[in-house]
Protein backbone atom coordinates (compact mmCIF):
# COMPACT_ATOMS: atom_id res chain seq x y z
CA UNK A 1 0.00 0.00 0.00
CA UNK A 2 1.31 3.80 -0.84
CA UNK A 3 1.24 5.89 2.25
CA UNK A 4 0.11 9.41 1.09
CA UNK A 5 0.92 11.68 3.48
CA UNK A 6 -0.48 14.71 1.74
CA UNK A 7 -3.64 13.73 1.62
CA UNK A 8 -3.38 12.54 5.61
CA UNK A 9 -2.31 15.67 6.81
CA UNK A 10 -5.28 17.66 4.70
CA UNK A 11 -7.85 15.31 6.66
CA UNK A 12 -6.12 15.96 10.14
CA UNK A 13 -5.89 19.38 9.24
CA UNK A 14 -9.31 19.49 8.73
CA UNK A 15 -10.65 17.33 11.76
CA UNK A 16 -8.26 20.08 14.00
CA UNK A 17 -11.09 22.94 12.44
CA UNK A 18 -14.05 21.03 12.63
CA UNK A 19 -15.03 17.82 14.25
CA UNK A 20 -17.17 16.50 10.66
CA UNK A 21 -14.83 16.18 8.11
CA UNK A 22 -16.55 15.65 4.11
CA UNK A 23 -14.01 13.62 1.89
CA UNK A 24 -15.29 14.30 -1.59
CA UNK A 25 -13.73 12.95 -5.08
CA UNK A 26 -14.48 11.09 -8.08
CA UNK A 27 -14.77 7.49 -7.66
CA UNK A 28 -11.71 5.17 -7.33
CA UNK A 29 -9.51 7.76 -6.67
CA UNK A 30 -7.73 5.42 -3.27
CA UNK A 31 -10.21 7.55 -0.73
CA UNK A 32 -11.58 3.84 0.58
CA UNK A 33 -7.61 2.97 0.80
CA UNK A 34 -6.78 6.62 2.42
CA UNK A 35 -9.37 6.45 5.60
CA UNK A 36 -8.42 2.59 6.13
CA UNK A 37 -4.86 3.87 6.62
CA UNK A 38 -5.47 6.38 9.38
CA UNK A 39 -4.51 5.92 12.82
CA UNK A 40 -6.92 5.46 15.83
CA UNK A 41 -10.05 5.45 13.73
CA UNK A 42 -12.99 2.74 13.79
CA UNK A 43 -14.37 2.02 9.93
CA UNK A 44 -17.36 1.39 8.65
CA UNK A 45 -18.25 0.54 5.04
CA UNK A 46 -21.52 1.36 4.71
CA UNK A 47 -22.34 -0.66 1.70
CA UNK A 48 -22.66 -3.43 4.21
CA UNK A 49 -26.34 -4.12 5.31
CA UNK A 50 -24.98 -4.78 8.98
CA UNK A 51 -23.50 -1.43 8.83
CA UNK A 52 -26.79 0.05 7.42
CA UNK A 53 -29.00 -1.57 10.44
CA UNK A 54 -26.23 -0.50 12.98
CA UNK A 55 -26.74 3.18 11.86
CA UNK A 56 -30.00 3.30 11.97
CA UNK A 57 -30.44 4.41 15.19
CA UNK A 58 -28.50 7.03 15.51
CA UNK A 59 -28.15 8.34 18.97
CA UNK A 60 -27.61 4.53 20.00
CA UNK A 61 -24.81 4.10 17.34
CA UNK A 62 -23.12 7.45 18.30
CA UNK A 63 -23.22 6.93 21.85
CA UNK A 64 -21.08 3.41 21.45
CA UNK A 65 -18.55 4.95 19.31
CA UNK A 66 -18.85 8.46 21.37
CA UNK A 67 -15.60 10.13 21.87
CA UNK A 68 -13.54 7.99 18.70
CA UNK A 69 -12.55 9.08 15.12
CA UNK A 70 -15.24 7.28 13.07
CA UNK A 71 -14.60 7.08 9.46
CA UNK A 72 -18.46 6.37 7.44
CA UNK A 73 -17.28 5.20 3.87
CA UNK A 74 -19.64 5.79 1.31
CA UNK A 75 -22.50 7.25 3.58
CA UNK A 76 -25.12 8.46 1.20
CA UNK A 77 -26.21 4.50 1.61
CA UNK A 78 -26.90 5.20 5.29
CA UNK A 79 -30.94 5.77 5.41
CA UNK A 80 -30.13 9.36 7.14
CA UNK A 81 -26.86 10.66 6.38
CA UNK A 82 -27.61 14.39 6.83
CA UNK A 83 -29.23 13.33 10.06
CA UNK A 84 -26.28 11.26 10.96
CA UNK A 85 -23.37 14.06 10.34
CA UNK A 86 -25.71 16.79 12.07
CA UNK A 87 -26.33 14.32 15.47
CA UNK A 88 -22.64 14.25 15.80
CA UNK A 89 -21.75 17.72 15.36
CA UNK A 90 -24.42 18.79 17.78
CA UNK A 91 -24.27 16.52 20.14
CA UNK A 92 -21.14 14.73 20.42
CA UNK A 93 -18.01 17.09 21.03
CA UNK A 94 -16.14 14.51 21.59
CA UNK A 95 -16.83 12.46 18.84
CA UNK A 96 -14.44 12.82 15.47
CA UNK A 97 -16.29 11.85 11.79
CA UNK A 98 -15.17 11.63 8.70
CA UNK A 99 -17.38 10.40 5.96
CA UNK A 100 -16.71 9.94 1.73
CA UNK A 101 -18.62 10.07 -0.94
CA UNK A 102 -18.69 10.36 -4.69
CA UNK A 103 -20.08 13.73 -4.84
CA UNK A 104 -20.60 17.49 -2.94
CA UNK A 105 -22.69 16.37 0.20
CA UNK A 106 -26.25 17.77 -0.44
CA UNK A 107 -25.72 16.74 -4.28
CA UNK A 108 -28.85 14.66 -4.08
CA UNK A 109 -32.13 14.53 -1.68
CA UNK A 110 -30.66 11.49 -0.15
CA UNK A 111 -28.90 14.27 2.16
CA UNK A 112 -31.45 16.79 3.77
CA UNK A 113 -28.87 19.21 5.38
CA UNK A 114 -25.81 19.89 3.90
CA UNK A 115 -24.19 20.69 7.94
CA UNK A 116 -22.86 24.58 6.74
CA UNK A 117 -20.62 25.67 9.23
CA UNK A 118 -20.25 22.09 10.92
CA UNK A 119 -17.73 20.67 8.40
CA UNK A 120 -14.89 20.82 6.12
CA UNK A 121 -14.56 19.23 3.22
CA UNK A 122 -11.24 17.92 1.65
CA UNK A 123 -11.55 17.16 -2.28
CA UNK A 124 -9.10 14.54 -3.18
CA UNK A 125 -7.56 14.63 -6.54
CA UNK A 126 -5.79 11.74 -9.03
CA UNK A 127 -2.38 11.73 -7.95
CA UNK A 128 -0.30 14.60 -7.67
CA UNK A 129 2.70 15.32 -9.19
CA UNK A 130 4.33 15.31 -5.59
CA UNK A 131 2.89 12.06 -5.34
CA UNK A 132 4.34 10.26 -8.24
CA UNK A 133 7.52 8.85 -6.77
CA UNK A 134 5.93 7.31 -4.35
CA UNK A 135 4.38 5.41 -7.44
CA UNK A 136 6.93 4.54 -8.26
CA UNK A 137 6.19 6.86 -11.69
CA UNK A 138 9.35 8.67 -13.37
CA UNK A 139 7.71 9.48 -16.57
CA UNK A 140 4.99 12.10 -17.07
CA UNK A 141 3.81 10.53 -19.98
CA UNK A 142 2.99 7.34 -17.99
CA UNK A 143 1.03 9.55 -16.08
CA UNK A 144 -0.75 11.51 -18.62
CA UNK A 145 -1.95 8.49 -20.51
CA UNK A 146 -2.89 6.19 -17.84
CA UNK A 147 -4.15 8.71 -15.01
CA UNK A 148 -4.05 9.17 -11.80
CA UNK A 149 -6.46 6.27 -10.31
CA UNK A 150 -4.08 4.75 -8.33
CA UNK A 151 -5.03 1.24 -9.94
CA UNK A 152 -4.59 2.78 -13.10
CA UNK A 153 -1.45 4.50 -12.76
CA UNK A 154 0.11 1.03 -11.66
CA UNK A 155 -1.30 -1.22 -13.87
CA UNK A 156 1.39 -3.45 -16.09
CA UNK A 157 -0.35 -2.23 -19.53
CA UNK A 158 -2.44 0.80 -20.62
CA UNK A 159 -5.49 0.26 -18.42
CA UNK A 160 -8.60 0.66 -21.81
CA UNK A 161 -11.05 -1.87 -20.58
CA UNK A 162 -10.84 -0.22 -17.02
CA UNK A 163 -12.03 3.01 -18.21
CA UNK A 164 -14.94 1.69 -19.86
CA UNK A 165 -15.53 -0.48 -16.73
CA UNK A 166 -15.33 2.46 -14.60
CA UNK A 167 -17.60 4.63 -16.43
CA UNK A 168 -20.21 1.97 -16.09
CA UNK A 169 -19.83 1.87 -12.49
CA UNK A 170 -19.79 5.96 -12.41
CA UNK A 171 -23.21 5.50 -13.68
CA UNK A 172 -24.62 2.80 -12.08
CA UNK A 173 -23.45 3.64 -8.19
CA UNK A 174 -22.95 7.23 -8.42
CA UNK A 175 -26.28 8.79 -10.63
CA UNK A 176 -28.49 6.47 -11.04
CA UNK A 177 -28.54 5.90 -7.29
CA UNK A 178 -28.24 9.58 -6.48
CA UNK A 179 -29.60 11.87 -9.30
CA UNK A 180 -32.49 11.83 -12.03
CA UNK A 181 -30.68 12.67 -15.45
CA UNK A 182 -32.72 10.84 -18.15
CA UNK A 183 -31.15 9.28 -21.12
CA UNK A 184 -28.20 6.95 -19.92
CA UNK A 185 -27.10 7.95 -24.11
CA UNK A 186 -27.14 11.59 -23.51
CA UNK A 187 -26.05 12.08 -20.22
CA UNK A 188 -22.55 9.73 -21.21
CA UNK A 189 -22.68 11.19 -24.53
CA UNK A 190 -21.64 14.67 -23.17
CA UNK A 191 -19.50 13.61 -20.59
CA UNK A 192 -17.46 12.01 -23.04
CA UNK A 193 -17.04 14.75 -25.31
CA UNK A 194 -16.67 17.02 -22.98
CA UNK A 195 -13.59 15.26 -21.62
CA UNK A 196 -12.22 14.51 -25.21
CA UNK A 197 -12.23 18.08 -25.64
CA UNK A 198 -10.66 18.83 -22.22
CA UNK A 199 -9.43 22.50 -21.32
CA UNK A 200 -11.62 24.13 -23.97
CA UNK A 201 -14.68 26.49 -24.16
CA UNK A 202 -17.74 24.57 -23.11
CA UNK A 203 -20.80 26.10 -25.51
CA UNK A 204 -23.57 24.22 -24.56
CA UNK A 205 -25.32 24.52 -27.54
CA UNK A 206 -22.71 22.85 -30.09
CA UNK A 207 -23.51 19.43 -27.93
CA UNK A 208 -27.23 19.56 -28.51
CA UNK A 209 -27.78 17.56 -31.86
CA UNK A 210 -24.74 14.91 -30.72
CA UNK A 211 -26.55 14.12 -27.40
CA UNK A 212 -29.85 14.43 -28.60
CA UNK A 213 -30.75 16.72 -25.68
CA UNK A 214 -31.68 20.31 -24.95
CA UNK A 215 -29.45 22.94 -23.61
CA UNK A 216 -30.50 22.96 -20.50
CA UNK A 217 -30.79 19.45 -19.79
CA UNK A 218 -27.04 19.89 -20.44
CA UNK A 219 -26.80 22.60 -18.22
CA UNK A 220 -28.07 20.32 -16.01
CA UNK A 221 -26.01 17.18 -16.90
CA UNK A 222 -22.86 20.00 -16.09
CA UNK A 223 -23.69 20.72 -12.85
CA UNK A 224 -23.86 16.81 -12.11
CA UNK A 225 -20.86 16.17 -13.41
CA UNK A 226 -19.28 19.50 -10.80
CA UNK A 227 -21.61 17.40 -8.14
CA UNK A 228 -19.33 14.02 -8.83
CA UNK A 229 -15.73 15.45 -9.30
CA UNK A 230 -16.01 14.19 -12.89
CA UNK A 231 -15.46 17.36 -14.43
CA UNK A 232 -13.57 21.04 -13.38
CA UNK A 233 -15.22 24.02 -14.60
CA UNK A 234 -13.10 27.36 -14.22
CA UNK A 235 -15.38 30.62 -14.92
CA UNK A 236 -13.80 33.25 -16.91
CA UNK A 237 -12.50 36.59 -14.92
CA UNK A 238 -13.93 39.61 -16.29
CA UNK A 239 -14.25 43.29 -15.04
CA UNK A 240 -14.64 44.76 -18.57
CA UNK A 241 -17.62 43.00 -19.97
CA UNK A 242 -17.37 45.10 -23.19
CA UNK A 243 -13.64 43.74 -23.73
CA UNK A 244 -13.29 40.53 -22.33
CA UNK A 245 -15.20 37.01 -22.46
CA UNK A 246 -18.20 36.92 -19.15
CA UNK A 247 -20.22 33.91 -19.52
CA UNK A 248 -18.50 30.41 -21.56
CA UNK A 249 -17.20 28.27 -18.74
CA UNK A 250 -13.70 25.89 -19.43
CA UNK A 251 -14.54 22.47 -18.95
CA UNK A 252 -11.50 19.69 -17.78
CA UNK A 253 -11.46 16.61 -17.54
CA UNK A 254 -10.89 15.72 -14.20
CA UNK A 255 -8.02 13.15 -15.13
CA UNK A 256 -6.00 13.10 -17.90
CA UNK A 257 -6.35 9.35 -18.37
CA UNK A 258 -9.79 9.66 -19.07
CA UNK A 259 -9.56 12.83 -21.69
CA UNK A 260 -6.63 10.60 -23.36
CA UNK A 261 -9.60 7.45 -23.29
CA UNK A 262 -12.08 9.59 -24.52
CA UNK A 263 -9.76 10.89 -27.65
CA UNK A 264 -8.76 7.47 -28.73
CA UNK A 265 -5.11 7.98 -27.80
CA UNK A 266 -2.81 4.87 -27.03
CA UNK A 267 0.43 7.05 -27.33
CA UNK A 268 1.23 11.15 -27.11
CA UNK A 269 2.70 13.02 -29.66
CA UNK A 270 4.87 15.56 -28.59
CA UNK A 271 2.25 18.45 -29.58
CA UNK A 272 0.00 16.74 -27.16
CA UNK A 273 2.15 17.00 -23.72
CA UNK A 274 1.39 20.71 -22.67
CA UNK A 275 -2.30 20.68 -22.70
CA UNK A 276 -2.21 17.38 -20.52
CA UNK A 277 0.65 19.44 -18.50
CA UNK A 278 -1.81 21.84 -17.62
CA UNK A 279 -4.29 19.68 -15.82
CA UNK A 280 -1.63 18.54 -13.70
CA UNK A 281 -1.22 22.50 -12.93
CA UNK A 282 -4.73 22.77 -12.10
CA UNK A 283 -5.11 19.88 -9.78
CA UNK A 284 -1.77 21.50 -7.65
CA UNK A 285 -3.49 24.69 -7.96
CA UNK A 286 -7.00 23.45 -6.78
CA UNK A 287 -5.81 21.51 -3.38
CA UNK A 288 -4.46 24.63 -2.64
CA UNK A 289 -6.70 27.17 -3.63
CA UNK A 290 -9.70 25.69 -4.07
CA UNK A 291 -12.33 26.00 -6.89
CA UNK A 292 -14.08 29.62 -5.78
CA UNK A 293 -10.47 32.00 -6.40
CA UNK A 294 -9.66 29.99 -9.68
CA UNK A 295 -10.46 31.25 -13.04
CA UNK A 296 -8.88 31.57 -16.89
CA UNK A 297 -8.75 34.74 -18.79
CA UNK A 298 -9.76 35.50 -22.49
CA UNK A 299 -10.50 38.97 -24.30
CA UNK A 300 -12.10 39.41 -27.63
CA UNK A 301 -9.27 39.21 -29.61
CA UNK A 302 -8.54 35.80 -28.49
CA UNK A 303 -5.90 36.50 -26.09
CA UNK A 304 -6.08 33.65 -23.63
CA UNK A 305 -4.08 32.62 -19.74
CA UNK A 306 -4.58 29.42 -18.77
CA UNK A 307 -5.85 30.72 -14.69
CA UNK A 308 -6.92 33.85 -13.03
CA UNK A 309 -6.24 33.33 -8.78
CA UNK A 310 -8.36 36.30 -7.36
CA UNK A 311 -7.83 37.25 -3.98
CA UNK A 312 -10.30 39.71 -2.78
CA UNK A 313 -8.49 43.37 -2.13
CA UNK A 314 -5.72 42.28 -4.07
CA UNK A 315 -4.56 41.90 -7.72
CA UNK A 316 -4.73 38.75 -9.88
CA UNK A 317 -2.24 36.40 -10.48
CA UNK A 318 -2.11 35.71 -14.12
CA UNK A 319 -0.88 31.85 -14.57
CA UNK A 320 0.37 30.31 -17.81
CA UNK A 321 1.24 26.51 -18.16
CA UNK A 322 4.00 25.86 -20.60
CA UNK A 323 5.77 22.08 -21.75
CA UNK A 324 8.71 24.34 -22.36
CA UNK A 325 9.40 27.64 -20.92
CA UNK A 326 10.66 28.62 -24.37
CA UNK A 327 7.28 27.91 -26.21
CA UNK A 328 6.02 30.79 -24.12
CA UNK A 329 4.77 34.11 -26.03
CA UNK A 330 3.98 36.75 -23.64
CA UNK A 331 1.53 38.26 -25.81
CA UNK A 332 -1.14 37.62 -23.05
CA UNK A 333 0.25 38.28 -20.38
CA UNK A 334 0.54 42.01 -22.39
CA UNK A 335 -2.83 42.60 -23.07
CA UNK A 336 -4.28 41.49 -19.19
CA UNK A 337 -2.29 43.83 -17.98
CA UNK A 338 -3.82 46.91 -20.56
CA UNK A 339 -6.93 46.12 -18.47
CA UNK A 340 -5.67 44.92 -15.09
CA UNK A 341 -2.34 46.64 -14.71
CA UNK A 342 -0.82 45.73 -11.16
CA UNK A 343 -1.45 42.28 -11.69
CA UNK A 344 1.39 39.37 -11.17
CA UNK A 345 2.63 36.78 -14.03
CA UNK A 346 3.58 33.40 -13.52
CA UNK A 347 4.63 30.97 -15.94
CA UNK A 348 4.77 26.98 -14.66
CA UNK A 349 6.57 24.75 -16.91
CA UNK A 350 7.54 21.46 -17.22
CA UNK A 351 11.34 22.05 -17.86
CA UNK A 352 12.22 24.57 -14.80
CA UNK A 353 12.81 23.64 -11.75
CA UNK A 354 13.42 26.82 -9.63
CA UNK A 355 11.61 29.94 -9.06
CA UNK A 356 13.18 32.38 -11.66
CA UNK A 357 12.03 35.91 -12.49
CA UNK A 358 12.94 37.43 -16.10
CA UNK A 359 12.12 40.22 -17.61
CA UNK A 360 10.76 39.44 -21.12
CA UNK A 361 9.34 41.45 -23.81
CA UNK A 362 9.44 44.13 -21.25
CA UNK A 363 7.11 42.24 -18.20
CA UNK A 364 8.12 41.10 -15.36
CA UNK A 365 7.16 37.05 -15.37
CA UNK A 366 8.50 34.87 -12.37
CA UNK A 367 9.06 31.29 -13.87
CA UNK A 368 8.80 27.87 -12.05
CA UNK A 369 8.43 24.31 -11.74
CA UNK A 370 5.26 22.28 -10.66
CA UNK A 371 7.21 21.07 -7.49
CA UNK A 372 7.99 25.21 -6.29
CA UNK A 373 4.67 25.76 -7.43
CA UNK A 374 2.90 25.35 -3.56
CA UNK A 375 5.97 27.50 -2.06
CA UNK A 376 5.34 30.16 -4.37
CA UNK A 377 1.78 30.62 -3.73
CA UNK A 378 2.38 30.61 -0.04
CA UNK A 379 4.60 33.19 -0.13
CA UNK A 380 2.49 35.28 -2.37
CA UNK A 381 0.00 34.95 0.09
CA UNK A 382 2.23 36.34 2.81
CA UNK A 383 3.19 38.86 0.60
Amino acid sequence: MVKRPFWCHQIEQAWRERRIVWLAGARRLGKTTLVQALPDVSYFDCDLPRVRRDAEDIEAFLERHRGQRIVLDEIHRLADPSGLLKAASDHFPGTRVLATGSSTLGASARFRDTLAGRKRTVQMRPVLHRELSAFGVGDLARRFLWGGLPEHLVAPTLPEKDFSEWIEAYWARDIVELFSVGKRYSFLRFLEMLWAQSGGLCQLTSFTAACEASRQTLANYLDVFQLTGVVNVLRPFATHPTRELVAMPKVYAFDTGFACHARGWSHLRPEDMGGLWEHLVLDELLVTLGQDSLHYWRDKQQHELDFLWTTRGHPPVAIECKWRAAQFDPAAFRSFLTLHPGATCWLVAQDRDTVIRRKKGGLEIIECGIANLGNLMASHRQA
